[in-house]
């Protein structure tokens, strides 16, 4: 999947979970959607959005919630 389609995709998410007045409860209930609807390629691809700075146009809340759960989201075996 492009990294645009994720990025869209993930920022649908985020733009959900910004209406919660809790903003750790935003980024638990971003995390954790994508760790059970995404494929962990989708979520690897993500993660090194992120971390490389290739995802400028996801919004910061959605980063943020990367960034913090990324234990979480990393799949449990290295993809190739």
């Amino acid at each position: 999947m492009h990294l645009e389609n994720l990025v869209s995709m993930a920022n649908q998410i985020g733009t959900f979970f910004s209406a919660y007045p809790d903003r750790q409860e935003a980024l638990d209930g971003i995390a954790t959607n994508i760790h059970k609807f995404w494929e962990p390629r989708m979520r690897l691809r993500l993660i090194e959005a992120v971390t490389t700075g290739q995802a400028p146009e996801l919004m910061p809340l959605v980063s943020d919630a990367v960034q913090t759960h990324q234990a979480k989201l990393r799949p449990l075996a290295s993809l190739s």
